[in-house]
């Protein structure tokens, strides 16, 4: 009835599931096509991206030729694809691994189940994530293109938009890992909600609801430096490359975490919970048709999407700032779709 191929493509520079400007260094869509294998079964997974991307691409190969559900990847590049193909193929494990050049992109998209476009072009000292839009927007407008192209969702799907969000794992990642450096807790034991969006104040993180957040007083100065660094973390490791580059290898790994969840919940593991950026009724009355909450996946991609639940006055005087924000970005990727 369907294939049982899984593909995780990746792209150039970084797109949102919707047509914001979340243009930063993080992978923006994942895209579900077909029905994933039965459980107990592995995944075909495949992997495009261009040659900007890898930066990125190649840590990620190597995370998902690790992963136990990855049967299959196929690395797609302007450049130098079946090269990294060849050198991830070597890797002990299981799944199989088939790259493919530029004039491949339609043969590398035939049977997808899953794209993931990551970002390409580096950021450098003084760059917002907005002086990346335009040229990244029209790149992964072309590939999505493809991807419609040749592996559009089912006819039966009743909501696409729930099987295309955003991944904004690494402001989650960062999150929990500054502050359980300041708690001295486990980071892996101290996950941390952020909603909102992928770009500077749209970030907030809602510190009161994880069970270190204690550590740090709601309005202290403290406070206020960590939710800084949560937000602005991507300028620490632009400023620190020396404009050699931005966030890579955790974005891969953001990326590859994603991945592993969006897989398990595919194959049908229930109670999978993470924010993401997804079209959401939460801010739809003011105008603010996209949203990243905690959000359950499920065989169908989105299953459930969460409110805010309990957030302090602090923390909505975050959400109230991030909202103008995030309504110009989305504006901003409507006009540019348009």
């Amino acid at each position: 009835m369907f294939s049982h191929r899984l593909r995780a493509a990746r792209a150039s520079r970084a797109f949102s599931t919707t047509p914001t400007r979340h243009q930063g260094c993080c992978p923006r869509r994942w895209r579900r096509h077909r029905r994933f294998p039965s459980r107990g079964k592995r995944a075909r997974l495949s992997d495009l991206y261009s040659a900007v991307s890898l930066s990125i691409g190649q840590p990620l190969s190597l995370l998902l030729k690790s992963e136990a559900l990855v049967s299959n990847l196929s690395p797609y590049d302007i450049h130098g694809a079946p090269g990294v193909a060849a050198d991830v193929r070597h890797i002990d494990s299981a799944g199989e691994v088939n790259g493919y050049a530029a004039d491949k992109l339609d043969e590398a998209l035939q049977g997808v189940e899953v794209v993931v476009i990551p970002a390409g072009v580096p950021r450098k000292p003084g760059m917002t994530r907005d002086d990346l839009f335009n040229t990244n927007a029209s790149i992964v407008r072309d590939l999505a293109t493809a991807v419609a192209r040749n592996a559009p969702n089912p006819t039966s799907s009743s909501s696409p938009t729930r099987s295309t969000p955003s991944i904004t794992t690494l402001d989650v990642v960062r999150a929990s890992r500054f502050l359980s450096g300041i708690a001295r807790t486990d980071p892996a034991q101290t996950p941390v909600t952020v909603v909102g969006g992928h770009s500077g104040v749209t970030i907030v993180p809602l510190l009161s609801q994880s069970s270190a957040g204690t550590a740090v007083e709601q309005g202290s100065e403290g406070w206020k430096a960590l939710v800084h660094r949560i937000q602005y973390g991507g300028d620490e490791v632009v400023q620190a490359k020396d404009g050699a580059g931005s966030a890579t290898l955790s974005m891969a790994y953001a990326a590859a975490k994603f991945t592993n969840l969006l897989l398990k919940a595919l194959k049908g593991e229930a109670g999978i919970v993470i924010p993401t950026f997804v079209k959401s009724p939460l801010f739809a009355a003011q105008g603010i048709e996209f949203f990243s909450s905690a959000v359950e996946l499920g065989p169908n991609g989105v299953k459930k999407i969460h409110d805010l639940g309990n957030i302090t006055a602090q923390e909505q005087e975050l959400v109230n700032a991030a909202l103008p924000e995030l309504k110009k970005n989305i504006e901003k990727g409507f006009a540019f779709a348009q």
